[in-house]
């Protein structure tokens, strides 16, 4: 398993503030540290890798598994909903450059209900030359 030397995702690299919630053979998950999103998790690739897009075949083999115990884990809380999503490079809003999933359960009655991340894409504030 790849480490990156300093990301503090990289298993190896013994820089986690808090414990994995759960692993399967390629991912582990957090849980949300952001006290704005308490109820949340992020899905973590174990070998390092910087976006989604160079995950291997059988890391996406096992991402269902993943994805899977993620759900069973926020399940009593009972979610109405959920928004996952990939931030992918500094303009996509990642920040720590080792890929992860957000996984955010949502909840009717929640001040954001409704809210998605199609409302990015619906305020257009610039865009490419064609």
């Amino acid at each position: 398993m790849s480490t990156e030397p300093g990301c503090r995702f990289c298993l190896g690299n013994q820089l986690l503030v808090d414990t994995p919630i759960l692993q399967t053979e390629h991912f582990y998950m957090l849980g949300s540290i952001d006290p704005m999103v308490p109820i949340a998790g992020m899905l973590i690739p174990k070998r390092h890798s910087e976006t989604p897009f160079e995950l291997e075949t059988q890391e996406w083999a096992d991402f269902g598994n993943a994805l899977t115990a993620a759900r069973a884990h926020f399940a009593d809380r009972k979610p109405d909903g959920y928004t996952l999503g990939w931030n992918v490079g500094a303009v996509g809003g990642q920040h720590v450059f080792h890929a992860h999933l957000h996984i955010i359960p949502r909840f009717a009655g929640e001040p954001n209900e409704g809210v998605g991340l199609r409302r990015i894409m619906r305020t257009p504030t610039w865009r490419p030359e064609d």
